[in-house]
């Protein structure tokens, strides 16, 4: 094995975000593990890479464990989009709780170093803005989104326990909102509904008056903070938020994506969904410090990238019903 090469298992690994960091590890010359169920993940995302010897692929449900020999683990398996995680909200706390559960075992079994992805949804509706990582939340533990966000908390306390207890080298990131190429066409989110709609010339459904904020972060600067993290110093355990501090309320997203995308669509207002956060901004004063790190991509290069992609798509298969209805 050359020096600094690693064997790396990312769980999840064929969802959006996992295809973008196992292409990045395999650039930075690891072997690669991908372990996914496909439940939103797809084949598609990591087909470029199969050719590669160093890459490998598992079909495996991380509610059940794996053994296998690895130096270091990325945790994001999880549907992480309401539309997703609701579907079945018990096997989504299972994959949260019982998935870090088994991670943390094989961690612990290979003395590997390991990365939990957890959200900016452990906040909650905040109280405090923007959120720091010393801001507990504001989460309603009985409410429909509560199976995200409850499991990512409940895996946060797995990691900081095992750490405590076990002295596992950990690292926790706190996700807030991202995009990019690769985003699930279907997965309900602001960015891929708003881009969908407008490049059909369809109404551009906000929810609530579209004054509630978002921000929004790049898939290959969140990538780059992970690879950061995961290689920072043992006592840079976490929680580190990663997300972009720029700020835009929900109808400014909708507003440029309809010019960037020349779009006829109207925007149209549909009621507010129970517990929907109103305010998101991370605090990332964190990150600079440890990580030496923040992101580079403005929303409208990110956004021009993204709507390239879904409009190659929506040329492929002519709708998102044809798009949705395609083996992944």
């Amino acid at each position: 094995m050359m020096f600094g090469r690693k064997r790396v298992l990312v769980t999840g690994g064929a969802g959006f975000l996992g295809s973008f960091l196992c292409e990045r590890l395999l650039a930075d010359g690891h072997d690669v593990l991908c372990v996914d169920n496909y439940f939103t993940g797809s084949r598609d995302n990591i087909l470029h890479l199969l050719d590669d010897q160093r890459f490998e692929v598992i079909r495996h449900d991380v509610t059940f464990p794996l053994y296998i020999e690895v130096d270091e683990i990325y945790n994001l398996a999880c549907p992480a989009s309401p539309i997703h995680y609701q579907f079945d909200p018990v096997q989504t706390v299972k994959t949260s709780v019982h998935g870090a559960i088994n991670m943390l075992g094989l961690a612990k079994r290979t003395k590997a170093k390991i990365f939990q992805a957890s959200t900016s949804e452990v906040y909650g509706d905040p109280t405090v803005h923007p959120q720091t990582e010393t801001y507990w939340g504001n989460v309603n533990p009985v409410g429909p989104r509560a199976c995200y966000d409850e499991g990512k908390r409940c895996a946060e306390t797995l990691f900081f326990d095992y750490h405590r207890q076990f002295q596992l080298n950990i690292r926790v990131a706190r996700i807030f909102n991202t995009y990019g190429p690769r985003m699930h066409p279907r997965d309900g989110r602001v960015v891929s509904n708003f881009i969908i709609q407008a490049l059909q010339n369809q109404p551009i459904t906000i929810y609530g008056d579209g004054r509630q904020t978002r921000s929004f972060c790049y898939v290959d600067d969140l990538i780059e903070g992970f690879v950061r993290l995961m290689g920072a110093p043992d006592d840079v355990t976490g929680p580190v938020n990663l997300g972009n501090p720029g700020e835009f309320t929900i109808r400014e997203l909708a507003e440029i994506v309809v010019e960037m995308t020349g779009s006829r669509s109207e925007i149209v207002s549909r009621p507010l969904p129970q517990d929907d956060p109103m305010q998101r901004r991370p605090d990332i004063s964190r990150a600079k410090q440890v990580l030496d790190w923040e992101p580079k991509v403005p929303l409208r290069d990110g956004l021009s990238r993204t709507i390239a992609y879904f409009d190659g798509l929506l040329r492929r298969h002519g709708t998102v019903e044809a798009l949705a209805a395609a083996p992944r």
